[in-house]
């Protein structure tokens, strides 16, 4: 089965690499997406799955605060995590990484490689590295990562996972990744 051109091989990307327009105010890094990431993958010959953005499905593309660019971003970002603690986001949050899983549970079963999932540090939600808390960029996990993370190790599944923050030598990151130094 899948015996065709393709490579069998994909990465798992947080939402806003792909989609700077669904970012929080006031923290889009680059107009549309981040193309070093999007070329180096597509060069490799690995697809690309763009992982839903947690914050925007359950707080909207105002993250629920018009004036959200007007805060420093860690503090908006303690906000935003404090909303997504709340019981019905954190009921859309464990369905989301429930999704993500089970997407890479199907890619495993037949064969595909995962090579990584990237997420975004310094996000309340997708940070792999650091995220923010108590108005400071801290180490940890992000709230959506860390249900990843947790729901994978129960399936037995390692998939190495890598966090990017802006524009921080991301060719450099990405093919750490792929020669395992991560």
């Amino acid at each position: 089965m899948f015996d065709d051109i393709r490579s069998k091989r994909v990465v798992f990307v947080a939402h806003c690499f792909l989609n700077q327009n669904s970012i929080s105010d006031g923290t889009a890094v680059y107009p549309a997406a981040f193309r070093v990431m999007v070329d180096f993958f597509l060069n490799a010959d690995i697809g690309i799955v763009q992982m839903p953005c947690p914050e925007l499905y359950c707080l909207g593309i105002d993250r629920g605060n018009i004036h959200g660019a007007e805060s420093p971003v860690i503090v908006e970002n303690t906000r935003i995590r404090t909303e997504m603690k709340k019981d019905s986001s954190d009921i859309e949050l464990t369905r989301l990484a429930d999704y993500v899983v089970r997407q890479i549970l199907e890619y495993d079963k037949y064969g595909f490689e995962v090579v990584g999932i990237i997420g975004a540090n310094r996000s309340p939600n997708c940070g792999i590295d650091t995220t923010s808390d108590h108005n400071e960029e801290i180490s940890g996990m992000g709230l959506f990562m860390e249900k990843i993370s947790y729901q994978l190790s129960r399936e037995d599944i390692s998939i190495p996972m890598i966090g990017i923050k802006g524009k921080d030598n991301i060719q450099e990151k990405l093919q750490q990744l792929m020669d395992g130094e991560l």
